[in-house]
């Protein structure tokens, strides 16, 4: 197999077949009525069912064996720093273990935790441009972290912004990490980097780290940051009259996190709920931090929002998936033609009181994770963070 550290997508074709169930990531049509998918050259070119597709060829064909497909897990809010290494906790192989939790994308919210992480503008560049290049070449376990993620510090101006972008920067990491806290001062960046094409997110609630601080609902408003980045708290949350505030007025991404408040997670939600707006809802897990690494934290957050925030199952899988796609701009969470083929194959954990998977997600289990497959490659087996599954897919090569 090819390295998983490096490749990227791999000619030949993938043949996903006997899916039981199929989840498409969009909240306009979370279920899909099909049981075969196909992908080349990295991409999906047609689901539906078996009968229908042209499924010949040489290429690697995965019996599902009746196990759930979904598009694979997007962690919107983490903090990386180099490789497959987090400084914050001492610990090796976190992403590779985020990978067999069902997570095949991460976004940074900042590369906060490195030692000695400058503050000049300078070094600020400088190492949001390293981030964005090391982490492009570098895929730890196949996963795509999406790094290169500037912290705000005073002095910056238009044109750094615009140098971050022509440099391939896309994302900012939380606004209020830094030196640059005050309203007026957070809008006036966060529209520099809009214009030029850079993505944002702002902190929400108490001081995380040494050197952040509270921001709250007031900051959130005037930043207008593109992703309100944990409004359930990273950690200590807002007050709820806030919190509800944030989701009515602001019309921005609503970011829930596991290393946050579940009990004002459920708040926020309930506000999106009443909104009509649950498009407006992704997960993180804001990890690396001082509560650790969740190898299982975005798959967590899915079953506790299905099971106590009154969600169908199928619904909390798009929050974590094409919700988050479709705000970040990704080319994956979403099982479509033309789309990334990156997918996790799940069933029901042996022994659960659910009937199915889906049943089993809604009472707050988690799903054993069978096969993750990043741009048309397996990547993982049988998770070894999850639960053991009742069935578990295989892999063969086909030559037909």
């Amino acid at each position: 197999m090819a390295d998983p550290q490096t490749t990227r997508p791999a000619s030949g074709k993938l043949v996903v077949r006997n899916i039981g169930l199929m989840l498409s990531g969009d909240l306009r049509q979370p279920i899909l009525d099909a049981d075969t998918l196909v992908a080349e050259d990295g991409r999906i070119v047609a689901i539906g069912r078996a009968d229908d597709i042209d499924t010949q060829g040489t290429g690697v064909v995965v019996d599902a064996r009746g196990c759930a497909v979904a598009p694979g897990l997007i962690d919107s809010h983490v903090h990386p720093v180099f490789g497959d290494w987090t400084p914050r906790q001492s610990q090796l192989g976190w992403i590779d273990s985020c990978l067999h939790g069902g997570v095949t994308t991460m976004i940074s919210a900042g590369e906060v935790h490195l030692p000695g992480r400058p503050k000049d503008v300078v070094g600020v560049k400088a190492l949001a441009i390293t981030a964005q290049r090391a982490f492009d070449a570098f895929r730890p376990g196949g996963v795509k972290v999406l790094a290169g993620a500037p912290v705000l510090e005073k002095g910056m101006v238009e044109s750094d912004f615009a140098e971050m972008a022509a440099a391939g920067v896309t994302m900012l990491g939380e606004v209020g990490l830094g030196g640059v806290k005050e309203a007026e001062e957070a809008q006036r960046m966060v529209g520099w980097a809009r214009k030029h094409g850079i993505r944002s997110t702002i902190h929400t609630g108490g001081p995380s780290i040494p050197g952040s601080g509270l921001i709250d609902a007031d900051v959130v408003l005037a930043a207008d940051a593109d992703v309100i980045g944990h409004i359930n708290g990273g950690h200590t949350a807002l007050p709820d009259k806030q919190i509800e505030c944030l989701c009515e007025r602001c019309g921005r991404a609503i970011e829930l996190v596991h290393n946050g408040n579940f009990r004002s997670a459920l708040v926020a939600l309930r506000a999106a709920k009443e909104l009509g707006q649950l498009d407006r809802v992704i997960l993180g897990t804001d990890a690396p931090a001082g509560s650790g690494v969740q190898p299982l934290g975005v798959l967590r957050m899915i079953a506790q929002l299905a099971s106590l925030g009154d969600v169908p199952p199928e619904v909390a899988f798009c929050f974590a998936t094409g919700n988050t796609a479709r705000i970040r701009g990704l080319d994956c969470g979403l099982i479509e033609p033309g789309r990334a083929c990156d997918l996790v194959i799940f069933d029901r954990a042996q022994h659960t009181a659910g009937r199915d998977v889906l049943e089993s997600v809604a009472l707050g289990d988690l799903p054993g994770i069978g096969m993750t497959i990043i741009d048309g490659i397996v990547r993982t087996g049988r998770s070894r963070n999850t639960p053991p599954a009742e069935r578990m897919p295989e892999a063969v090569i086909s030559r037909s």
